[in-house]
């Protein structure tokens, strides 16, 4: 049944309407705009986008919190026919995932015709009876409004067809911002009344910040391993978008420490006219860029911390 009839008298019952919190997944063939929409509606980049499909190879989570609620969202591979061992093992993440959840956000891409993988997976989600299941027609942008109403009938007549009903069916563009909000104002009423799970501010498991200074280390330590195994430790100080940037050419400005125990130890990760630094700048902007699938500028300076492995005030500022 839908949630929109089980809905409180809102005035009567605004401060005392009970807080709601728990796991939504957004399920979909690779590339149906998942990880755009767990972004748009976290506020911050927490999934890893990018045109090629298969990106996210584990579970992110991106947190929504509302003074109400605290919707947690848990991006999955796209299910798909598996052909190789680790297409199985993903499938495997995406059942289990399922299977733990309060609701499951089934996205569709507008711009695309239902498929035989749309089937797949909804034959999938009949199965899971007890979980409500909402229907996302994600990319309205790339649509007009006869093509978006026809893939509306398309997908409800796709519940009936085997056998349940969706909680909602909702079209939203996560590019053009529009109804992003109404995705998470229709999936809370669906979770199960709790206090808050994750302490307020905490925006996934995995902060972006720790991911990217990870990959600063990675390329510092390429061809310099031998000489600072352990050395090397990076912080990343800040990521901010550049203003001033068209939509179309967002660019990401990060600045990052990468710190080093001794003065003697500088040359060796500048190299030669800071050739070296250089190398490791351009290795780990692709790979950064690749990561949050947006351009970056990335800025890199050396710094010294002194016997900074064995400080646990330098450390605790250094991550460890």
């Amino acid at each position: 049944m839908a949630p929109m009839s089980v809905r409180r008298d809102e005035t009567d019952e605004k401060n005392t309407a009970p807080h709601r919190a728990g796991f939504a997944c957004f399920v979909g063939r690779p590339n149906a705009g998942k990880s755009t929409l767990t972004n748009a509606l976290v506020g911050q980049k927490v999934a890893i986008t990018s045109n090629r499909p298969q990106t996210t190879r584990h579970t992110v989570r991106g947190i929504v919190h509302r003074p109400d609620a605290q919707l947690i969202l848990v991006d999955t591979p796209g299910l798909h026919k598996p052909r190789t061992l680790l297409g199985e093992r993903l499938n495997d993440v995406v059942r289990t995932t399922w299977a733990e959840v309060d609701v499951i956000g089934f996205c569709l891409p507008a711009d695309q015709k239902l498929g035989p993988g749309d089937r797949f997976i909804a034959k999938e989600l009949a199965g899971i009876r007890k979980t409500p299941k909402v229907a996302i027609i994600t990319k309205t942008d790339l649509v007009d409004s006869k093509t978006l109403a026809e893939q509306l009938i398309a997908i409800d007549q796709l519940g009936k067809e085997l056998g349940f009903e969706w909680a909602e069916i909702v079209p939203v563009s996560a590019v053009g911002n529009k109804q992003v909000q109404l995705v998470a104002d229709l999936l809370i009423p669906l979770l199960p009344e709790s206090p808050p799970l994750y302490p307020e501010g905490d925006l996934t498991d995995e902060p972006e910040q720790v991911m990217v200074a990870e990959l600063i280390r990675e390329a510092a330590l390429e061809g310099v391993r031998d000489e600072l195994p352990h050395s090397i430790a990076v912080v990343v100080e800040e990521m901010i978008p550049r203003e001033d940037r068209p939509a179309d050419r967002p660019l990401l400005d990060i600045h990052a420490n990468v710190y080093i125990e001794r003065p003697s130890q500088k040359g060796i990760i500048i190299g030669p006219k800071g050739s070296r630094l250089k190398e490791v700048g351009m290795k780990s902007r692709k790979h950064i860029e690749a990561l949050l699938g947006t351009p970056v500028f990335l800025d890199l300076h050396v710094k010294v911390a002194k016997d900074w492995q064995r400080d646990p005030k330098q450390l605790r500022r250094l991550g460890f």
